[in-house]
């Protein structure tokens, strides 16, 4: 499982001009299931995420989660994450879970974000998105996890 996190003041996902998803200052979590991963491997995951402290405290140490600032989270299902660029200038994504499985596993993380966390938005599985993003530091923080 890999995902890619930035520390946002803002961001959305529009599908078709339409905003489907939206959030102040956050988390924007770029989302990959690969084909071994499971729902107890997303649990895992998503408790990483919600406890990363990487948000400023009063000194501006990156000393509090989203979580203790009372960030958003916007959740963006992305295959390409696990892009196999070794050979070759076109990446492969056979390293990505076969979209049942990577739509069941991302369903299943977000349905656990939304119970423990109160600001969850998401784009869209399998669709063409356009994601808007102001990253905040800059901060970006790869994350991947395996069973």
């Amino acid at each position: 499982m890999i995902a890619l996190l930035q520390r946002v003041s803002e961001a959305r996902v529009e599908v078709d001009r339409e905003v489907v998803g939206e959030i102040g200052a956050g988390l924007l979590v770029l989302f990959c299931a690969e084909p071994q991963d499971t729902e107890a491997l997303a649990e895992k995951m998503l408790s990483k995420i919600l406890k990363l402290r990487i948000f400023g405290d009063e000194q501006g140490k990156m000393n509090r989660s989203v979580q203790d600032v009372g960030g958003g989270l916007l959740l963006v299902s992305q295959f390409t994450l696990a892009a196999d660029t070794r050979s070759g200038n076109r990446p492969g994504f056979t390293g990505a879970a076969p979209p049942a499985l990577g739509e069941v596993i991302f369903n299943h993380f977000v349905a656990l974000a939304r119970e423990r966390h109160p600001v969850v938005q998401t784009g869209r599985f399998a669709t063409e998105m356009k994601v808007h993003l102001v990253n905040d530091g800059p901060i970006t923080i790869p994350l991947q996890m395996s069973a």
